[in-house]
C-alpha cells in the first residue's frame, strides 16, 4: 500500500544499540525468463478476460500452470468461504490438510537456489540452526470482485504500456493496476502501488521491532484506510481528491507513552503534482500539527530504524529516485496463503522468536513473480544503492524484497505473508517481516492475531479524513 502507514506516530524514542556489522552473503540473481517486450505484448486483455480460453487472467497473469505441474492453472481463486468460516472472526485456513512437500534449510539450500532469492539464501545462512522454509502445494487462491476485473480491463484498453504517458495515471486509470502487461520495471511497481485493496478497511494491529535475543514491545494501534482510486465510480471523495490513492487515519493505543497519538496521511498518486501530506495529533501537546514532508529513505516511526518509509508494504511512494529495470519473470518461492500465521488461535509469543518468526507458521509456495531491480540515480539520496522486488503475477503485490547498502552489500530482506480474504474477495498481507542482516534484528508489522479482524466498508467521506477528525479519534 503506497505510503499509507507513513508517519503513523512519533517514534518510540531510543534506538536499541549500535549496528553490529555482519557480512551477508550476496548471491547472483539467476537469469530471468519470459520477459515481455513491446513487440510481444498480447493484443488486448479485453478479449473476454474472464474466459478460460483467454491465456491471461483478468490481471494479466499467465492463466495456465507450468510444464512440470508444480504451478497449477488459475481457475478464479477463492470466491466462496469455507463452511467453518465465521465472518466476525479471522479467516480460517481453507487448506487445513496440506502438509509440507519439502523443507529447505541451510544444509540443502544450494539444491534449491534456482527458486530462492539472495535474501532467502542469506537468511538461511545467517540462522542455519533455526530458520527453514516449509514448502507447500501451490494454491493460486487470489481473487477479486468481477467489477474490479472490468476496471482493470478498461485500464488495459486505455493505456499502451509501450508509449510514455502524456497524462497523470489517475486521469487514464481507475480501480486497479494500470498495466496488465508491463514492459518496464516502473510499470510493475505502479501495478503494486495501484493494486485493488478494497474501498475502505478498518483494522486493529500491532507492530514491534524485535531485539537480537527475541525481546519485543508491541505498539498497538487502529487504522482507518480509504482508497479513493479504487472506487467503481467517481465519488465525492475521489472528485475532491483526484490525486489521492490512499487516505489513512491511525491511532495508537499503547504503550502509554504513545497512547492517544494519531495521524492522518493523504498519499498521492502523482508525487510531482503534490507530495504526501501528513498531520499528527500529539497527546503531549493536545493539538494537531502539520508534519514536514517525510518519505523515501527516512526511517519510519516506531520501527527502531529497521525500515524506511518507502519500504511500507515492501514498496510504496514515488519511483523517481531509482532507475528501474524489468529483469523478467521467474518461478520462485514466496510466502502465500498465510492463514496459519493469521490465525486468531495464536498469540504474539507463538510467532516471535530470536532472529526470525516461528518457521512452522510460515507457508511458502512456488509462484511466478516479476523481478524488478532498482539502482539509485546519480546525485539522489537514499540509504540503499540497489533494490530487488519480487512481485506476484496473480496479485501485483510485492511478495519479497532485498535492499543493498551504499557499498553494495545485502542489508535488508523483507517478506509479505499474504492471504485471500474471502468475503470481498481481496488478497492482502497479514504480516510484513523486515530483516536487518547487519543488526541481526527484525521488525514485524501487522500482528493482529489477538485483536479484532479486518472490517471492510463500502464507502468513505472526505470529511472523515481531514485534520479536524483526528480530534475525534483521540477522545
Amino acid at each position: 500500500m503506497v505510503s499509507r502507514l507513513v508517519n503513523i506516530s512519533q517514534d518510540i524514542g531510543t534506538r536499541m544499540g549500535a549496528f553490529a556489522f555482519v557480512l551477508a552473503l550476496v548471491f547472483a540473481l539467476t537469469p530471468a525468463v519470459n520477459t515481455l517486450n513491446a513487440q510481444e505484448l498480447p493484443e488486448s486483455i479485453t478479449q473476454d478476460a474472464a474466459s478460460e480460453s483467454n491465456p491471461y487472467t483478468p490481471l494479466g497473469a499467465e492463466r495456465q500452470g507450468n510444464a512440470e505441474g508444480s504451478i497449477p492453472p488459475w481457475t478464479g481463486g477463492i470466491t466462496t468461504p469455507p463452511e467453518n468460516y465465521d465472518p466476525g472472526r479471522h479467516e480460517v485456513d481453507p487448506f487445513p490438510d496440506d502438509k509440507p512437500l519439502y523443507t529447505i534449510n541451510a544444509s540443502n539450500a544450494d539444491d534449491y537456489q534456482d527458486i530462492l532469492g539472495p535474501g532467502q539464501m542469506a537468511l538461511l545462512q545467517t540462522y542455519p540452526d533455526t530458520w527453514r522454509l516449509n514448502v507447500y502445494r501451490t494454491r493460486r487462491s487470489a481473487a477479486l470482485p468481477e467489477w474490479v476485473y472490468d476496471g482493470i480491463e478498461r485500464n488495459g484498453t486505455n493505456i499502451d504500456p509501450s508509449v510514455p504517458l502524456g497524462k497523470p495515471l489517475y486521469e487514464v486509470a481507475r480501480i486497479g493496476p494500470p498495466f496488465p502487461f508491463p514492459v518496464t520495471g516502473e510499470q510493475v511497481l505502479w501495478n503494486h502501488n495501484l493494486r485493488w485493496r478494497g474501498l475502505r478497511i478498518k483494522r486493529a494491529l500491532a507492530n514491534t521491532p524485535v531485539t537480537q535475543r527475541g525481546f519485543y514491545l508491541l505498539v498497538r494501534g487502529e487504522w482507518d484506510i480509504a482508497f479513493p482510486y479504487g472506487t467503481p465510480e467517481v465519488t465525492e471523495f475521489s472528485r475532491r481528491h483526484p490525486n489521492v490513492m490512499v487516505a489513512l487515519i491511525s491511532k495508537l493505543t499503547s504503550p502509554s507513552l504513545l497512547a492517544n497519538s494519531a495521524s492522518l496521511v493523504l498519499e498521492p498518486i502523482d508525487h510531482v503534482e503534490s507530495r504526501r501530506s501528513t498531520w499528527v495529533y500529539l497527546n503531549s501537546l493536545r493539538r494537531v500539527i502539520r508534519r514536514p514532508f517525510q518519505g523515501y529513505g527516512f526511517p519510519s516511526a516506531n520501527t527502531d530504524s529497521l525500515r524506511t518509509i518507502d519500504e511500507f508494504e515492501l514498496f510504496n511512494g514515488a519511483t523517481d529516485r531509482f532507475d528501474w529495470q524489468l529483469l523478467g519473470k521467474r518461478e520462485m518461492l514466496i510466502p502465500y496463503n498465510s492463514y496459519r500465521l493469521h490465525s486468531s488461535d495464536l498469540n504474539t509469543d507463538d510467532i516471535v522468536q530470536a532472529g526470525h518468526i516461528n518457521p512452522d507458521l510460515a507457508r511458502y509456495e512456488l509462484h511466478r513473480v516479476w523481478v524488478v531491480e532498482g539502482r539509485l540515480k546519480k546525485g539522489e539520496k537514499h540509504p540503499y544503492s540497489r533494490k530487488i522486488y519480487y512481485v506476484d503475477e496473480d496479485t501485483w503485490q510485492v511478495a519479497r524484497s532485498e535492499s543493498y547498502d551504499r557499498s553494495g552489500k545485502l542489508w535488508r530482506v523483507a517478506e509479505a505473508h499474504a492471504l485471500n480474504f474471502y468475503t470481498i474477495p481481496v488478497t492482502l498481507s497479514t504480516l510484513d517481516v523486515f530483516h536487518d542482516l547487519k543488526n541481526n534484528r527484525y521488525l514485524l508489522e501487522g500482528l493482529d492475531n489477538e485483536l479484532e479482524p479486518f472490517r471492510f466498508l463500502n464507502r468513505a467521506d472526505s470529511r472523515e479524513f481531514s485534520p479536524n477528525t483526528l480530534l475525534f479519534h483521540v477522545r
